[in-house]
């Protein structure tokens, strides 16, 4: 017996991007303004990547994305909005050593590159660019698989892609220090068996990563001024 099928309402779809902005939040205001200080928040924003990744997927695997051009165009926002947070992303600081890693919309742009080749039949570019651009990204490996299997699971649901998605969230544990990206996982299924209204917004969460990121700097200005130390 193969597993359910995943199927969720657009409006649910649209909500659960907005819980994983609202979570990302969360998280950036702790690392960025009060230097990691409270492990609640650290906790509740590993779950932004997964939902991020998840929505991505799912929408990436809706029918004739590559004759519709979906790919090309999702690709296009995220590498504009990804150039734009570059210079603010730089600024906070935090990173591995000097610009790396790129951002997390670096991230789902490679996810995007990923797919469309494995959509065009072309495997081996696909093993090559998930190799390179997954060394280059904010959460590597672990992100850029889990898209991938996500979009290969809605598109034929499979206990092959249910296993390795897990494994790939599961793996998200060797980057954040802790298992809290699992929790993405009942909150998809619960989303399966919600049907919520909400009206789409297009380019949101593109336009809104850059966004945030500049407001946190802008507000690190005086805080720094009044002597406060970021880390």
């Amino acid at each position: 017996m193969a597993p359910p099928s995943l199927v969720i309402a657009d409006g649910t779809l649209e909500a659960l991007k907005w819980l994983g902005l609202f979570l990302m939040t969360i998280d950036h205001v702790n690392k960025y303004l009060f230097n990691g200080t409270c492990p609640a928040a650290f906790a509740a924003g590993r779950l932004a990547l997964p939902i991020f990744v998840m929505v991505l997927a799912y929408n990436l695997a809706r029918p004739n994305s590559l004759a519709r051009g979906v790919y090309r165009r999702t690709a296009g926002r995220l590498l504009t909005f990804g150039v734009l947070a570059t210079p603010a992303f730089l600024a906070l600081g935090g990173l591995v050593a000097g610009a790396y890693p790129l951002n997390i919309l670096f991230t789902l742009l490679v996810a995007t590159v990923v797919i469309q080749l494995l959509d065009c039949d072309r495997p081996v570019a696909a093993v090559i660019a998930f190799g390179i651009g997954g060394a280059l990204v904010e959460f590597w490996w672990p992100a850029i698989g889990l898209c991938v299997v996500v979009w290969l699971y809605a598109r034929r649901s499979s206990w092959t892609c249910l296993v390795l998605g897990i494994v790939c969230c599961a793996s998200l544990q060797v980057i954040n220090g802790n298992a809290w990206a699992l929790a993405a996982i009942p909150v998809f299924l619960i989303a399966m068996h919600w049907k919520l209204t909400m009206r789409r917004r297009r380019w949101v969460f593109q336009a809104y990563y850059p966004l945030h990121l500049m407001a946190i700097c802008l507000i690190r200005i005086p805080m720094a001024k009044a002597g406060y130390l970021f880390l």
